[in-house]
């Protein structure tokens, strides 16, 4: 039986997944998955950059601002909400549905499905969790960058149950974490028949692309937005680029100004390393961001 088909629109921050997947999704006649863990909090109105509500209703979406920051969702739990919502629509829409993102955990999650990790001994844990709360994350973000440049490349390093989770780990079994999620990885690749694809955009222009958006989110009222989520401040979903800064500004420690600098360097480091990790992957059709994307997908794919 043939497995059915998601097309995973996929790409660094501010390439432009959102309208592509819309083009895709109207001419298959389909709907959207979004695997972009920020975009599921309804208060991130405007840091997470969502589609539009004009383009919300162009095509179904799912999992876009349909819970509060104060119910976090998992890479687990979004990938067994997500499989369910997959499942429907795979039946009501000829065996075909896009994910779009974003978050490259939570979209292998989906993709691949999740992996067989050993139990960790709770002095590791323990351990790992000390050594944060006294030394800060900086340090562990270095250990694993050196000891997993892979997993490092693709997880959001200013999450420390991530961090933490995969040096766990590594320091009990001495292998990297990206190695037990490809044992699992492996074993995984018939659930859905795959078709990526990417826009490539040269490393200036994206750049621009990514500053010109956090002026337009400053515009657009991110600050005001962040105001108002100051009592969740320590939620792990608000530790995140574009919240993070303000979060510093409001609390005193930089000035407004630097601290949109440092919204746009640190969502320009982040699109880096999205690239590095998408780079490594052979299945993503990289198209030039300038030319007819959908109609270059649509043939390379032989979509109807």
């Amino acid at each position: 039986m043939k497995a059915p088909t998601l097309i995973s629109i996929m790409g660094p921050t501010a390439s432009g997944k959102t309208s592509l997947s819309i083009s895709v999704a109207k001419a298959l006649n389909t709907e959207i998955i979004s695997c972009d863990s920020r975009q599921f909090y309804r208060e991130l109105a405007i840091g997470s950059a969502p589609p539009s509500p004009k383009e919300l209703k162009e095509v179904p979406h799912h999992f876009i601002a349909d819970r509060s920051v104060t119910s976090e969702l998992s890479a687990g739990e979004y990938a067994q909400e997500a499989r369910q919502v997959l499942q429907r629509v795979f039946s009501e829409h000829n065996e075909k549905a896009i994910l779009v993102g974003g978050s490259g955990l939570y979209a292998d999650g989906i993709m691949y499905g999740f992996d067989s990790m050993p139990t960790i001994p709770v002095n590791i844990r323990e351990e790992l969790n000390s050594q944060w709360q006294e030394e800060g994350l900086a340090p562990l973000v270095n250990e694993l960058t050196l000891a997993d440049p892979e997993f490092s490349a693709k997880a959001d390093l200013k999450n420390p149950v991530r961090v933490i989770r995969a040096l766990e780990v590594i320091r009990h079994t001495g292998s990297s974490f990206s190695s037990f999620r490809k044992q699992h990885l492996t074993s995984r690749k018939g659930l859905y028949h795959l078709e990526k694809v990417a826009l490539d955009w040269p490393r200036e222009e994206l750049y621009e692309r990514i500053n010109q958006r956090v002026d337009h989110m400053m515009t657009a009222g991110l600050l005001e937005e962040v105001q108002g989520l100051l009592p969740h401040q320590h939620l792990q979903s608000l530790n995140t680029v574009g919240y993070v800064e303000l979060f510093s500004y409001i609390n005193g420690d930089i000035s407004l100004e630097f601290a949109v600098e440092e919204i746009k360097k640190n969502t320009r480091r982040f699109a880096k390393r999205q690239l590095t990790w998408l780079r490594k992957d052979p299945q993503i059709l990289w198209i030039p961001a300038m030319e007819n994307a959908f109609e270059i997908a649509k043939k390379h794919f032989k979509w109807e």
